[in-house]
């Protein structure tokens, strides 16, 4: 199975995703400070900052896009629960 290290800035750890997994589920596990609610892409509760690696992640959804304006993102914001690891990324709540 292929992996990517995937950077949480706000607590200093990097540790090794599997390729596809989502950015939430490896926060939830390691105690990073990106919060959430629903899981599920609805609340938007999960929205990140991608320090470096925007590249690395997968495209957002439809779901994720409006997700993005409803909260008025910035261009480096992404949905936690929405984005796939595709490759070495860093992130940091938003």
């Amino acid at each position: 199975m292929a992996r990517a290290k995937l950077t949480f800035q706000d607590i200093n750890l990097t540790v090794n995703a599997p390729v596809g997994s989502r950015v939430i589920e490896l926060s939830d596990k390691v105690g990073s400070g990106i919060a959430y609610g629903c899981r599920e892409g609805d609340c938007g509760t999960c929205l990140m900052t991608v320090v470096e690696g925007m590249e690395n992640l997968s495209e957002p959804s439809s779901v994720e896009k409006k997700l993005l304006k409803e909260n008025v993102a910035g261009k480096n914001d992404r949905v936690a629960c929405q984005a796939q690891i595709l490759g070495d990324v860093t992130v940091k709540p938003a």
